[in-house]
């Protein structure tokens, strides 16, 4: 196995973008991602494309070989990877294990969703979830992660300001992140009184309907410094897979699929959770990032809300988590998400994040699920090799 390097990054803006089709972002992405990385069209061996559902959202199956086509990288194969809103994520994942294998030598991974085209996309993001015991009886991801926070609250005291707090820090990130798509900040008090989805989350606890497209382009690390002066290094690519429906698990409060996915990855990048010096994690809800902030290990079972409460989170905290803004403020195109979260890591890494830069950034980490966790995947980079 080789190691893997990201020599280019690329993400469009992210929201409710009437004047691009679905087509055109991925291309926008591919083609940026490209110039980041100073390869040409024909050096590409192979592109994996996440995304979720656009035979509901825009009425296209059969993407990969639109996407091969209308990107003119005609033949090279591409294949779209599904696994909810983890699918980002899995084609990054499908991208690294391409070139660690020795089977391509450069490769892209991407992801794309054209959410908003839909007159209620509800129905289709449902698709995610156990159809016959949850979607069926009327149950949607806000109600499931609402039954998360009640359980959350209750077995540990978590405070609904905590939960509040988790969103205004993801806004006060997303401020100076020009691809972000709400880029204003918000207090507690706002979040609690925005109009109620499913007690106890409120509008401003849930990641929106989003437009957008993400791509990395990488290469054997060996090769990095052809392309890039500052190349990133894969150290870790963990995946894991939990029950689909939460009436399955034995406890509603924990993803276990995080938590052995995380562990995985620390294992293989040999690295402890102190070393990571920032992670984008999947917060579709404020609840699941609180949890995230637990079952990646940055603070004990049922005490993420005292550390998001405390500002460890934060960009200067001891655990500085979504400097993007997350999914919360940076928008949640479902396929673009686990690509989008490695390409702010990458940024990072690079010292190219602006005034979100957390300083002396070496390792990164990223945290991308589909559905309520039926699917996890786990990266981590960092700016050496070893």
């Amino acid at each position: 196995m080789r190691d893997v390097a990201i020599v280019g990054v690329s993400q469009t803006k992210f929201g409710e973008l009437w004047d691009s089709s679905f087509r055109d972002l991925i291309a926008e992405a591919g083609i940026k991602a490209i110039e980041d990385a100073n390869v040409e069209g024909n050096d590409i061996g192979a592109m994996y494309v996440g995304n979720m559902s656009s035979g509901l959202f825009v009425d296209q199956e059969h993407i990969a070989a639109l996407i091969s086509d209308h990107t003119g990288l005609n033949p090279i194969p591409t294949t779209r990877v599904e696994a909810a809103c983890a699918s980002g994520g899995l084609a990054l994942r499908q991208g690294i294990m391409a070139v660690a294998s020795g089977y391509h030598d450069v490769v892209i991974s991407a992801g794309v969703e054209k959410m908003t085209d839909i007159v209620d996309a509800t129905p289709a993001i449902a698709t995610a979830s156990d159809q016959e015991w949850e979607a069926q009886q009327g149950a949607t991801f806000p109600s499931l992660y609402a039954m998360i926070a009640k359980r959350h609250m209750y077995e540990y005291g978590t405070t609904r300001e905590q939960l509040a707090q988790f969103s205004v820090v993801n806004h006060k990130n997303a401020k100076h992140n020009l691809n972000a798509q709400f880029q204003f900040e918000t207090t507690v008090d706002k979040v609690i009184n925005s109009t109620m989805v499913a007690d106890p989350l409120t509008l401003l606890d849930c990641s929106p309907v989003s437009d957008g497209a993400a791509a990395v382009i990488m290469v054997p690390a060996e090769d990095a410094k052809k392309y890039t002066d500052t190349p990133i290094y894969v150290r870790a690519s963990a995946q894991a897979s939990g029950t689909i429906a939460l009436h399955d698990r034995k406890d509603i409060t924990t993803i276990e699929s995080t938590k052995v996915a995380s562990r995985k990855a620390y294992e293989m990048a040999g690295v402890g959770v102190n070393d990571i010096d920032l992670a984008e994690v999947h917060d579709c809800f404020s609840i699941n990032g609180l949890l995230a902030v637990e079952d990646l290990g940055f603070a004990e079972k049922g005490k993420g809300g005292i550390a998001i409460e405390e500002g460890q989170t934060e960009i200067d905290g001891d655990h500085p988590i979504n400097t993007s803004g997350g999914l919360k403020a940076r928008g949640h195109p479902l396929g673009a998400t686990g690509i989008a979260q490695a390409a702010e890591v990458v940024w990072q890494l690079r010292g190219d994040a602006g005034k979100r830069q957390v300083d002396g950034a070496e390792i990164g980490m990223t945290h991308n699920i589909g559905g309520t966790g039926g699917t996890a995947a786990v990266h981590i980079f960092s700016v050496n090799r070893n």
